[in-house]
């Protein structure tokens, strides 16, 4: 229950096989006096246990979630001599022993061989006429290897959700420390030196102005050049964000079976630019993932002028004939980066995406101010300030 809980997946959902339970009201018509006082008062009695047990089954801890299993085929093998509609509380606690408890499949069968072999022999003690009760068996193996791979399944994505997260984990780790390693190389020498600048423009403000004055003008060279080499690396980390989303993608439409094949990001994107596309990219692997059925797909980029071309391509069930929820809103963000979104969706043939986006961010202008610029002094004046406390 763990695993649908953490896939966001209600327990209740399970409640749906209790339409199978409908055999508990069938019975009666196959067996002579099927219907009378008798059946309707053990079904009054039993019936609503019988939920109890099987809502256990799916809300207990898993190490003991078996136990209101064992509960429905002792409660079938108590009422078996009066009520023959109890099989179904029997076929459905040899079910639920595998259902949500750990457990090997040779294990499950020898509990449902034993289980059997215990219903067979009451019954025929009973009087049960063996061809009334020699489907039971059947049903109950074919159902409990039906049960066991579906879990298997279950389990194995399961797997697959928690090494994606655990690559995502040790992923976001070390692009942490390569960010803390760039910017100690970057700044930790450069502004050491521009401390002993302004320490010793200090000294020599009152004994030799124009030193003084040529050691701030150096200090202002070393801090503009340290400004743009942060800023140059932070064009890398951004580039590297959306190198991590397309690994990401390929992750994620791996795990359901599709090839992902991609080209790298080209560098020197717009901040803006680079941020929305990641995110629209993010989207069409997610429509990817759960609409196109695609065994392949492919996310190109191209640069066309003074534009960049993108293309998202899978050779799934095509045939997307209108916008929903998901392509409303990549073509939102295609649209406030100035760019523009075509689809082509044959039926049988696949979906294109065709991103076409500006090189430049929207609304940049060349002549716009560096406000860093703007606030070098002040910043040259708090460097000082703290060299001038730290000086003996």
């Amino acid at each position: 229950m763990a695993i649908d809980l953490r896939i966001g997946k209600s327990p209740w959902v399970e409640a749906v096989h209790l339409v199978w339970s409908v055999w508990v009201f069938i019975t009666p018509t196959f067996v002579p006096g099927g219907y009378s006082l008798r059946w309707a008062l053990l079904t009054l009695v039993s019936y609503p246990l019988f939920i109890l047990l099987y809502a256990l089954c799916l809300l207990l801890p898993r190490r003991i979630a078996s136990r209101p299993a064992y509960g429905l085929i002792a409660l079938c093998l108590v009422l078996l001599p009066w009520y023959p509609s109890g099989i179904s509380y029997f076929i459905f606690g040899c079910v639920m022993l595998r259902m949500h408890f750990p457990q090997s499949v040779f294990v499950y069968l020898g509990q449902l061989l034993l289980a059997n072999a215990a219903f067979l022999g009451a019954a025929l003690w009973i009087g049960y006429p063996w061809q009334s009760i020699a489907w039971t068996p059947i049903m109950t193996l074919v159902i409990g290897l039906v049960v066991n791979v579906e879990r298997a399944t279950k389990e194995k994505d399961a797997e697959i959700r928690l090494s994606h997260d655990e690559v995502r984990r040790l992923a976001a780790t070390a692009e942490r420390e390569r960010i803390g390693r760039d910017l100690h190389d970057l700044l930790g020498h450069t502004l050491s030196l521009i401390t002993l600048k302004l320490e010793l423009s200090r000294k020599l403000f009152d004994r030799d102005p124009a030193a003084a004055r040529r050691e701030l003008e150096d200090a202002e060279a070393v801090a503009r050049h340290a400004l743009a080499e942060v800023r140059s690396a932070v064009t890398g980390i951004r580039a590297t964000d959306l190198a991590a989303e397309l690994a990401s993608a390929r992750l994620m439409l791996e795990s359901s079976g599709v090839h992902l094949d991609y080209d790298l990001p080209p560098p020197g994107l717009a901040e803006d630019t680079e941020r929305g596309l990641a995110l629209v990219l993010r989207e069409a692997a997610t429509n990817i993932t759960r609409h196109a059925r695609a065994g392949a797909a492919r996310i190109g980029f191209t640069r066309d002028g003074q534009h960049l071309q993108v293309l998202v391509a899978d050779d799934g069930v095509g045939g997307v004939d209108r916008d929903g929820n998901g392509l409303g809103g990549m073509r939102e963000r295609v649209a406030r980066l100035g760019g523009t979104l075509s689809i082509e969706s044959p039926r049988g043939q696949g979906t294109r995406l065709h991103l076409r986006l500006p090189l430049a961010a929207p609304n940049a202008t060349a002549a716009a101010p560096d406000p860093a610029a703007a606030t070098c002094g002040a910043r040259l004046a708090e460097f000082a300030a703290v060299a001038g406390e730290a000086a003996p």
